[in-house]
């Protein structure tokens, strides 16, 4: 009989090795499988299903919901409504300023005087428009008084609604401007919005009223302004004779008249004169 040799044995050893790793890792696999699928598995509850609860009626939209505050707690507004007020009142402020004040009448004035001097650019427009400004604030001054007395004030006390507020706010400068409109130009905006003839101008509507008062305040403008023109005109005259006289016809007379009207604009204090005029212009209106 032949015996195995040591070699054989030596061999098959190692694969011996490697089917038992295999088995176990084979084994390792399967427990991780099956510890999974019971992981997932679903418990099924024995008892019996729960019947459905009864249908819930909907809730009241009066009863919730979203809101606006426009009065306080006092009756006063709320700082929403007083904000958002404020800010309206910015945003139409210059169209206000042009339409119902003296700014138009004060700021043409201003600007002809300036192209009486052929200065079409000094004083630039910016400070005929602060000067125009600080002007109508004087003139404006009562009239606005009396619009915060009797609107704003008992608007923000809680003593009048806004439309009432609008009211009694707007009565004054409503009754300024009648006072400095022209009976001829209320017919023709009249007209031009298909209304009839007012018994009273006082019953004028407000929308009628502003574009009148603003063709009026032009009509006045243009009459200062031309009286202002003249003195400059004449200037104008004599230089451009002595010009022509001295054969000197290439030569641009306004450069020459330019002194001149400056000097006779100051030795007159022109821009104070310009300026007690227009606003005694509204005195006693």
């Amino acid at each position: 009989m032949t015996r195995p040799s040591a070699g054989s044995s030596r061999s098959g050893k190692p694969l011996r090795i490697a089917a038992i790793a295999a088995a176990s890792i084979l084994i390792a696999l399967l427990w991780v499988v099956l510890s999974s699928a019971a992981g997932f598995a679903v418990e099924i509850d024995p008892n019996a299903p729960t019947p459905p609860s009864d249908p819930v009626a909907p809730v009241d939209p009066g009863q919730g919901g979203f809101g606006v505050s426009i009065n306080g707690p006092d009756g006063t507004p709320s700082s929403a409504i007083v904000t958002l007020i404020g800010i309206t009142l910015l945003a139409v402020a210059p169209a206000l300023l042009i339409m119902t004040t003296s700014f138009t009448k004060i700021f043409v004035v201003l600007a002809m005087a300036r192209n009486a001097l052929s200065l079409p650019a000094i004083p630039p427009n910016q400070v005929l428009a602060g000067l125009a400004l600080f002007l109508s604030f004087f003139v404006m001054q009562p009239v606005l008084a009396q619009v915060n007395e009797l609107g704003i004030q008992p608007y923000l006390a809680g003593q009048l609604d806004a439309s009432q507020a609008f009211e009694a706010g707007v009565a004054p400068l409503r009754d300024w401007m009648l006072s400095f409109t022209r009976e001829e130009d209320l017919a023709l905006m009249t007209r031009a919005a298909g209304l009839p003839n007012p018994a009273d101008p006082s019953a004028v509507d407000l929308w009628t009223l502003i574009p009148a008062f603003v063709i009026s305040e032009l009509r006045s403008a243009f009459i200062i302004g031309f009286v202002v023109f003249v003195p400059f005109l004449v200037i104008d005259l004599v230089v451009s004779a002595v010009l022509m006289s001295m054969g000197m016809m290439m030569l641009p007379p306004v450069m020459i008249s330019l002194p001149f009207k400056i000097l006779l604009f100051i030795l007159v204090d022109g821009w104070g004169l310009l300026a007690t005029t227009l606003v005694s212009s509204y005195r006693g209106g």
